[in-house]
């Protein structure tokens, strides 16, 4: 045998080889997507499967907003993937801009002969950047993102055997992505009180439930706010229930502006309203309702008219395990002492104490 032969011979073994392992990656991917629906797991597996393929230097997936319609570093791998998550990329900047774009692939085997390579995103790569390879994350005609490699470990540069590979990948990254999301809307809907954009009162029950098991175990406490809009009715017989509607969904939106992140809001029904404060004691329900309350009267609600409509409340305020010792008996707590707030003149904060009252106007 020749050493032609041999030269010939251990190429098609190399090429044998590494289309198993194609197939071996591919598979493992389509398993990934069936398994999970946990989008940064789905994203983080088939991208592992990327690197040890194609072993770029240099590699990430970008998507684009769908407010602003720029693309966001979602996950990178690099030397300096933190100064890369920071930066963002309008359509058609850079050569992901182009690829998100265009919707097109591309190879480039030699990025200083291309002007497209955004000169910010190069200036964060540490090494000079030769070669990058780029596929869109596409379904059904939008692009999701993109997927970009920058040079290889090796002395290789891309070429054209890896871009359908890549095309392949980004084809189920597109899937994952859009399975996820749409996993992910559903999910809220389930949970979501679709006029104010709060949970809902059957979702409200788990999520107490959640926090005063948590208070249990850890000794710390659990406030609960209940409130209702003072002489709604008035609102929906003046205006109309169109306009009523309006202003819950905008009472909802407020509320979610001025609670903190760990706070948890629903609509329990009508124009009621209940917020579970996490590690939070009287005395800082107190101060969260208060503040609300002055928001509501200083907020300008508007009809559609542009007459102005004044919107109170009267909040009830509990604390576990001070008021109360299960989720029934708080519920009950908090709604008691919105009732008094509202029999002592309304527009104001009432907090349970047994048989004593504490009204802070």
């Amino acid at each position: 045998m020749t050493n032609n032969q041999m030269s010939d011979s251990e190429q098609v073994v190399e090429l044998l080889a590494r289309r198993n392992a194609e197939l071996a990656s591919l598979l493992e991917i389509g398993k990934t997507l069936i398994s999970s629906l946990e989008l940064r797991e789905v994203l983080q597996a088939i991208m592992s499967q990327v690197e040890r393929l194609l072993q770029p230097k240099t590699w990430s997936l970008l998507l684009v907003d769908e407010e602003t319609n720029e693309l966001c570093f979602e996950i990178a791998v690099s030397p300096v993937a933190q100064e890369l998550k920071g930066i963002r990329l309008k359509m058609g900047e850079g050569i992901a801009g182009w690829v998100a774009q265009s919707g097109q692939p591309l190879l480039i085997a030699d990025v200083s002969q291309d002007p497209r390579l955004a000169s910010h995103v190069a200036e964060e790569v540490e090494y000079p950047v030769s070669s990058i390879l780029c596929a869109p994350l596409k379904i059904r005609d939008r692009v999701l993102g993109v997927i970009e490699l920058i040079n290889t470990v090796g002395e290789r540069t891309f070429d054209g055997d890896d871009l359908p590979l890549l095309g392949a990948v980004a084809d189920f990254a597109a899937i994952a992505i859009d399975n996820a999301r749409n996993y992910r809307r559903v999910s809220e809907l389930v949970v979501t009180d679709d006029l104010t954009g709060l949970h809902n009162a059957r979702h409200f029950h788990e999520l107490l439930e959640y926090e005063l098991e948590r208070s249990h175990r850890y000794k710390s406490q659990v406030s609960l706010l209940f409130f209702d809009l003072d002489h709604f009715k008035g609102v929906n017989d003046r205006f109309g229930h169109l306009v009523g509607s309006r202003m819950i969904a905008e009472v909802g939106h407020l509320v979610k502006r001025h609670i903190r992140s760990s706070d948890r809001a629903a609509r329990y029904g009508g124009d009621e309203y209940v917020i579970v404060l996490p590690n939070t004691g009287k005395q800082g329900a107190l101060a969260v309702a208060t503040n609300l309350l002055e928001r509501f009267r200083v907020h300008l609600f508007l009809t559609d008219s542009n007459e102005r409509v004044m919107i109170t409340a009267s909040f009830g305020a509990a604390t576990f395990p001070d008021d109360a010792d299960d989720r029934t008996s708080l519920i009950r707590a908090a709604d008691s002492a919105m009732y008094v707030a509202k029999e002592a003149g309304r527009d104001r904060v009432e907090c349970f104490s047994g048989n004593e009252t504490k009204i802070m106007s």
